[in-house]
């Protein structure tokens, strides 16, 4: 059973049902699965690696979003590859249309209009649901997707609502749940900007941010079609908004008291911004449709729980906005989540066997980083319930895996977002290479088609023969003109060394080519095969760090290991230990406040176990 139909819940499902299972997905609304309660856009920096890997275990994210995306960019294209990331906006109403859709399609989904209310336990294991109304559903494990729902309470100015999303009820018995099992349930706060009517707005008076083409799809699956892109605009905030929102603080909940919760540290409200950053003459604000057939748009940059007076007269302060229309007042909310220490790498509570929590009730925020957590749950939730191993992504494999740990490793006390600078080995973790990385476990957990595979198989040859060619073709120096200058007393280079030249692109080299490789081209291919040669002394080192990272790993730590009482410990690492309960050293050493001395002490008392049991073994 998935209790939410946000983006981690229908992940979860979609994946449960992947596997063969027959899922129970519990929704306030089956009209309003994945709806877009913030930003109407998927990707960004950071974001779009988890998407790339969503898709590459089989997810809907990428698929959805190339299939009602209104413009698509790519962004730090200035950068090495790394860092390259892919966002697009969407048609939001679409998109939530579009899963709806694939859910209803999906035999093995059930949609069970409800809302829950207390978790039914026996003997430590969870076995079902009561709903706030009284039904009694039954499970074998069940992921608890519950978004900002749980305990929800929206703010607009002094006014007060309790809401999971504007115009929706928040559960609330499902808190007094968790608490009564022996659960610690903290209190954060996120918000969103308000809408506005775009008939209203002096388009002219800003500056239009095109999409891209050829269009940057995300899903392998995407056959390239042509999309009418709608542009999106960039404004700036005044001294006169700047004036009126300082004049208002005392009214504002972040400021008066009235919320006493964190938010986003990377997405500050307008009134934060103003306050924190005073030097700053203006701010940037993005004018996003909200998508295809509606005027409504989205000034991203713009969140606030100022009321709703206030609001209007600051957004009419910001350039091309002076005659603009709130069609949706601006909110902030707060919400129950559950400290993430309390779940393992798999994503089960410790406290409840076959109990697991994705998506923001772990601290998350973001489309993206939901999913990501969703998908994995609905894995793990299927190899509980079949005996089998868990499936558990490290820091080197995926940015997935990064936040899970982040998650555990590390006090969330604020909402937790991704961005690439998280990933020690984020050259090895590209938005081009997720299908490496990660199909040969879609393939092993059937979550995609074995021809699909087969076709990714092909690709990867394919890639090893576009190198070779590059690597074979030589070039005399001659016929370079310009290029020359880097190779010094050569007489002639290979097209592989060409491509390692700062700036030389993949177009760059194709009139050296003849016209059999010219038509054998194909630009993901050669895009990889490019990346590879460019950067193979920088991803060789990667390598060499990722194999010292997982000796660490690889030094697991029995799971009735007793961290309470080992000697030589500071009293902080011991109770930390305790906690967090890490599943190895590698883990143990990145836990907030752990020093190398405690890792070393750490060791020493592992070893000593490992070595005792041993004996005992033998005997």
């Amino acid at each position: 059973m998935v209790v939410g139909g946000g983006h981690a819940g229908v992940e979860a499902a979609l994946a449960a049902s992947r596997m063969g299972k027959t899922i129970g997905l519990v929704t306030m609304d089956k009209t309003k699965l994945a709806l877009m309660s913030c930003n109407p856009a998927i990707g960004g920096l950071g974001k779009s690696h988890i998407v790339k890997e969503i898709d590459a275990l089989g997810g809907v994210m990428g698929k959805a979003i190339d299939a009602t995306g209104i413009q698509f960019r790519r962004l730090n294209l200035s950068r090495g590859p790394a860092v390259w990331s892919t966002r697009a906006q969407a048609d939001r109403i679409g998109y939530n249309r579009c899963i709806c859709e694939v859910i209803a399609e999906d035999k093995n989904i059930s949609v069970i209009e409800g809302t829950a209310g207390q978790f039914l336990v026996e003997n430590g294991r969870v076995i079902g649901i009561a709903t706030e109304s009284g039904e009694k559903i039954f499970s074998k494990a069940i992921i608890v997707c519950s978004g900002t729902f749980l305990g929800g309470l929206i703010h607009i100015g002094e006014k007060q609502i309790p809401a999971g999303r504007q115009g929706e009820k928040a559960a609330y018995e499902l808190t007094k749940s968790f608490r009564s099992l022996g659960f610690e349930i903290g209190r954060l706060k996120t918000g969103t900007p308000p809408r506005l009517d775009g008939k209203t707005i002096d388009y002219a008076k800003c500056e239009i941010q095109q999409g891209e083409y050829p269009i940057p799809f995300f899903s392998y699956t995407t056959k390239s079609y042509n999309v009418d892109q709608i542009s999106c605009h960039l404004t700036y905030t005044t001294a006169k908004t700047k004036e009126i929102i300082l004049r208002n603080l005392d009214r504002a909940p972040m400021f008066s008291g009235q919320i006493k919760s964190k938010g986003p540290r990377y997405c500050p409200s307008i009134e934060d911004k103003i306050f924190r950053f005073g030097d700053k003459p203006r701010h940037q604000i993005f004018l996003e449709p909200e998508g295809n057939g509606t005027d409504e748009v989205y000034p991203n940059g713009f969140s606030t729980s100022l009321p709703e007076d206030v609001q209007l007269d600051a957004i009419r302060s910001i350039i091309g906005l002076k005659n603009a229309e709130i069609t949706k007042p601006g909110y902030a909310i707060e919400y129950d989540y559950c400290p993430a220490y309390q779940i393992k790498p798999s994503l089960e509570t410790k406290l409840i066997e076959n109990l697991y929590l994705a998506g923001q009730i772990n601290g998350t925020s973001g489309y993206e980083e939901a999913a990501g957590q969703g998908i994995m749950a609905g894995v793990n939730a299927v190899l509980k319930i079949e005996g089998e191993p868990l499936f558990v992504l490290d820091r080197s494999e995926s940015y997935i895996g990064v936040m899970i740990d982040d998650l555990i490793t590390h006090s969330t006390t604020e909402p937790y977002r991704m961005f690439t600078s998280r990933a020690e080995y984020r050259l090895a973790l590209r938005e081009d290479n997720a299908r490496d990385r990660l199909f040969g476990y879609a393939q092993k957990y059937e979550l995609i088609s074995e021809e699909d595979y087969k076709e990714f198989v092909d690709m990867q040859n394919r890639t090893i023969e576009k190198i070779r060619m590059l690597r074979k073709k030589v070039i005399p120096i001659s016929k370079l003109d310009g290029l020359s200058k880097y190779f010094i007393r050569k007489d002639a280079v290979s097209l592989a060394d060409l491509l390692k030249v700062p700036g030389v692109t993949c177009n760059d080299i194709i009139p050296f080519m003849t016209d059999e490789q010219r038509d054998d081209s194909n630009d993901e291919i050669a895009e990889r095969a490019a990346i590879l040669i460019k950067y193979e002394g920088y991803i060789d080192k990667q390598e060499r760090e990722i194999e010292k990272f997982k000796k660490l790993e690889n030094e697991s730590i029995p799971k009735n290991f007793e961290f309470a009482s080992l000697l030589g410990l500071r009293n902080e690492a011991r109770e930390k230990f305790d906690r967090i309960k890490p599943i190895s050293l590698g883990q143990a050493g990145r836990i907030e406040g752990i020093t190398t001395g405690d890792l070393a002490a750490l060791a020493i008392h592992l070893k000593k176990y490992k070595s005792q049991k041993n004996i005992k073994d033998k005997q």
